[in-house]
């Protein structure tokens, strides 16, 4: 947007302003704030509000916290003004917006934009640091921040700004000191970690000796230790998009599902160097601000110590590992029962405790740092360190998280220093009345404790081996995990009415009367579906009305998915797909949503107001997701309108088309496989991007299809209706499927072959074959080169396998070439035996043993084509009769060192008559070059690449006119030859 000069300016930002009067109507003022007069718009602004600016503060709060990181720089710039100027006018309120854009400053990002943003927001505090002091939560908020980020700019070209976050952070200490007080002990954390710099040195030596100098209240640094931090601290370094992806993780992935989140999450926040600081961040708000319900506890979700393993297992810093560790066991070293929660300690001794069998070494460097930090944290409290770690240890055996350390503790897997160790720093937990056993807690403490670990969790995830995403292949072959899926599968519903009792009253008086006429009706079955629809599309006009509040949205998204539970259970699909079972399929009054949609303009602004209740409806009923896709493929309505799904899954949290679809596809694959495979031919075509990049989506087709659906696929694609593999990317996917089950190796295969991509886009993949681990992958690959000529490459290929007895693969392929494209084959062989017999044996050694894919070596040839003379020694073939194949063996001979023409003495002598009966030719032509290889028997004399291609080269000119007769001749030695 700009202005109507065209000149530039900060795109407009709308605004609502409520005027308090009789008939509470809304006002909405478009205010433009350009860059020439942002004042004056400022000022009309101020002159039509009524209520204090409160409205003008929500709505800035809701851009900063789900808007911010799609606002282009300008817009940033804008309300970063904007901002400043409600600071300056002391809007009251205006307190909690400069919080919630302090949060937007990313810890472990030094990115230019991050940079602008935490030094604009400190020229704010500073400049306007009498209203600062007012607030006392601000002051401990915006000292906890920059503390925190004095650790990332330690950079030379951002000294400048370090200097200043130091000085405003000491001075905002030293004077409002017990105001800061109530961040508890993660103050001290952060001190330590800047306790270097010459002007923070100083304050915490006064910290440590002199406390009266900060505040005659403060009595020491233990007071300040034993004071647990508050949620809002811990949570106040995480950006809102990274809270609500670790939330979503912590909410609604399932446990052995978690790598692609994990990988998303990595890549956008923990690919830099810089970055390692950020896991101390989220490490301590998962410890001191997840704290799931017992019904999640009890549910196979993503288990938070899984997270902090995984975290933990990226540190590549050595101090980044010892500052995440600390930050893992902070609240163990001065643990009180009565004022600490079990939450805070649990996920610790729960990392340690699943950790043992699939990565001892995880759990031994924690044990160590739990011993070691006892006497080195404090020694002047290293008495009170040792009392609380002991009384964390005691509170995890008395709320049952493990029924006993001893398993723990003295474990075989740990060495023996360690476990010296840990008995003598913990005798009262190192020995157990019985043997080590993993306890099966099927006695759990009451359920209404909120602050425990349910004993179902310690069971569940004992039975698995499964810790972090690289075992994530463990669970395939655990019973748990197929459990689980079972479970689901063949559920029962009862059918119960919905009740909506605690959100209708929210509603107002319209939209709460046709929310109670939806719920009408004798468990809620839908019978009268027509009229129910009639009333659903009342309350989306409701919706659409100008003065509807939004803040009724999720509200009233809470009544819909309640009401609406009913339309997620069973099968979507019609038992027999015809155009009038699949419309009479999408006539629910959930789809009138979807409808109304598809009929509006994107640039319309119900068509975002529709968005926004599909993604609260989302939260509370994630099947609606591919509910909407079903419907955007079914009904006529929606003909060519399936990219609207990319706008809804912009809307909702997740806020990424590929984890949204992958989501909803994983949801409708374990939901409705029929379903899966009809929408899948719409989801490939419509969101190649997608789906084409990696076999994330494959994997979870071809993991539940059975051979019908298999086969149904392949007619899809081989109609043109489905494209399932592209050329740039299919060798990674079928690379990534070697670790999948064997039917679903198969039907991958299967579905490749049914594609039209040549075979050298993936003969790559040879080089990652093994012939004792893949050997689905090998036999597709076998069936299908035998239907191809050899190509070089492919040849180049084949011969690159390690030559291993047992592995027939090379054998078999070259064999069937032999007989159906010998001299093709021939030429080939000749060629790369040429190649590489030219190439230095340094060279190649450095090759092979440089890379861990296989590498084609003169060795390698020479032993795979030995062993085809002796499969073919016995069978009338003539393929070492031709006279390329001779001629390069005559050559490489030549040059090979005395050992190798031993070892390969019989292949060698294929060639030794075609030597002799050229050898009077080459005598009278060039004498002197074709003189060391006349005499059978003599060391050959080194010679150059030039002279080796040189004399190839003459060697094959005349041997032109006579290769009918070798040909003969050579046939007879290959009889001898195996006699």
């Amino acid at each position: 947007m700009g202005c109507q000069s065209g000149k530039p300016m900060m795109p407009s930002l709308l605004m609502c302003v409520r005027v308090h009067s009789s008939t509470r109507r809304c006002v909405w003022v478009s205010s433009r704030f350009c860059s020439q007069s942002p004042h004056k718009h400022k000022g009309d602004l101020t002159l039509v509000n009524r209520d204090g600016m409160n409205v003008v503060l929500m709505k800035i709060n809701q851009i900063l916290m789900e808007k911010f990181l799609k606002l282009q720089d300008v817009c940033r710039t804008q309300l970063v003004w904007l901002v400043r100027e409600l600071v300056k006018s002391g809007v009251i309120g205006a307190d909690g917006v400069l919080m919630t854009l302090m949060k937007q400053i990313a810890g472990g990002d030094i990115s230019n934009k991050n940079l602008w943003l935490a030094e604009n927001v400190l020229e704010i505090l500073v400049d306007q640091r009498e209203w600062v002091l007012k607030s006392g939560m601000l002051v401990a908020m915006s000292v906890y921040t920059y503390l925190r980020l004095i650790v990332d700019h330690g950079t030379p070209n951002l000294l400048s700004l370090r200097q200043r976050e130091v000085d405003f952070c000491i001075g905002l200490l030293r004077e409002r000191f017990m105001e800061c007080f109530i961040m508890g002990r993660d103050l001290v954390r952060l001190l330590q970690n800047v306790a270097r710099i010459p002007e923070m040195e100083l304050l915490w030596r006064d910290l440590l000796h002199n406390p009266q100098t900060l505040s005659p209240q403060f009595t020491g640094i233990l007071q300040l230790l034993t004071s647990r931090t508050s949620r809002k601290f811990l949570a106040c370094r995480l950006t809102p998009d990274m809270e609500t992806k670790l939330l979503f993780m912590t909410s609604r992935v399932r446990f052995g599902q978690q790598k692609r989140y994990q990988d998303w999450f990595q890549r956008q926040y923990l690919s830099t160097a810089e970055s390692q600081s950020l896991r101390c961040d989220l490490i301590r708000y998962i410890c001191g601000v997840v704290h799931p319900s017992n019904e999640v506890l009890s549910s196979d979700i993503l288990p938070r110590w899984a997270i902090i393993g995984w975290l933990l297992t990226t540190c590549t810093s050595n101090v980044a590992a010892s500052n995440a560790k600390l930050a893992l066991f902070y609240d163990w070293l001065f643990f009180n029962p009565e004022k600490d929660s079990i939450m805070n300690i649990e996920p610790a001794i729960l990392v340690m405790h699943h950790s043992m069998k699939p990565h001892p070494a995880i759990t031994a460097t924690l044990l160590d740092f739990m011993c070691r930090i006892i006497p080195n944290f404090f020694p002047p409290l290293e008495g009170q360190v040792r009392q609380g770690v002991f009384n964390s240890l005691t509170f995890i055996m008395e709320k049952r998280v493990l029924a006993h350390l001893a398993p723990l503790f003295d474990n075989p897997k740990l060495d023996r220093e360690l476990r010296s160790m840990l008995r003598e720093r913990f005798p009262e937990f190192c020995s157990s009345p019985s043997p080590p056993t993993e306890v099966k807690m099927e006695e759990s403490v009451p359920l209404e404790m909120d602050n425990h670990v349910l004993d179902k969790e310690d069971g569940c995830y004992d039975n698995t081996d499964a810790t972090f995403s690289d075992d994530e292949e463990e669970l395939n072959n655990k019973g748990k995990k197929r459990e689980f899926k079972f479970q689901q599968l063949k559920e029962t519903y009862i059918d119960e009415p919905a009740d909506i009792t605690p959100f209708v009253d929210q509603l107002d008086e319209t939209l709460k009367e046709r929310v109670l006429q939806l719920q009408k009706g004798s468990s809620f079955s839908f019978s009268d579906t027509e009229t129910h629809c009639e009333v659903m599309q009342e309350i989306v006009d409701l919706i659409l009305e100008e003065d509807f509040d939004s803040e009724q949205m999720s509200t009233l998204a809470s009544c819909l998915a309640e009401l609406f539970k009913s339309h997620f259970r069973g099968d979507v699909l019609p038992e027999e797909i015809t155009e009038e079972s699949l419309e009479d399929s999408v006539c629910k009054p959930v789809c009138l949503i979807f409808r109304n949609l598809c009929q509006m303009q994107e640039d319309n602004s119900g068509f975002s107001v529709l968005l926004d209740l599909l993604a609260e409806l989302y939260q509370k009923q994630p099947k609606i997701g591919y509910h909407l896709l079903y419907y955007l493929k079914a009904s006529k309505a929606a003909a060519g309108k399936m990219s609207l799904y990319e706008s809804f899954a912009q809307a909702t949290a997740l806020g990424d088309l590929h984890t949204c679809l992958m989501m909803d596809m994983k949801a409708c694959q374990e939901d409705d496989v029929r379903l899966l495979c009809y929408l899948t031919p719409s989801i490939y075509s419509e969101f190649p991007d997608e789906t084409l990049r990696s076999g994330e989506l494959l994997n979870m087709i071809v993991a539940v299809i059975d051979s019908a659906q298999l086969q149904e696929l392949m007619c899809h694609v081989m109609m043109g209706n489905l494209v399932m593999f592209r050329k740039d990317s299919v060798l990674n996917i079928l690379i990534q499927s070697l670790d999948w089950e064997t039917f679903e190796q198969y039907s991958t295969w299967q579905l490749f072959l049914a594609h039209s991509i040549p075979l050298e886009t993936i003969i790559p993949i040879l080089q990652h074959l093994k012939y004792k681990e893949h050997p689905e992958a090998l036999s597709c690959l076998l069936l299908q080169l035998r239907r191809e000529k050899p190509s070089e490459e492919m040849v180049k290929m084949v011969l690159s396998r390690p030559y291993h007895q047992e592995d027939q693969f090379t054998t078999s392929i070259l064999r069937h070439w032999a007989a159906k494209h010998d001299d093709l084959l021939g030429e080939h062989i000749k060629a790369l035996l040429i190649k590489n017999n030219n190439m230095p044996r340094k060279r190649q050694s450095l090759r092979s043993s440089s890379s861990k894919l296989a590498q084609l070596t003169l060795e390698q040839m020479l032993e795979h084509l030995d062993s085809l003379r002796l499969n073919l020694s016995n069978t009338k073939n003539n393929f070492f009769s031709q006279t390329p194949i001779l001629q390069a063996l005559q050559h490489v001979q030549a040059s090979c060192d005395e050992a190798h023409k031993m070892r390969f003495s019989d292949l060698f002598s294929l060639a030794e008559e075609y030597e002799d009966s050229s050898k009077q030719p080459k005598s009278r032509r060039k004498a002197p070059a074709s003189s060391p290889r006349s005499r059978k028997g003599a060391a050959p004399q080194p010679c150059n690449e030039e002279e080796s291609a040189s004399s190839s080269a003459s060697e094959e000119e005349d041997s032109k006119p006579k290769a009918p007769k070798r040909k003969r001749k050579c046939s007879s030695a290959v009889g001898s030859d195996s006699d």
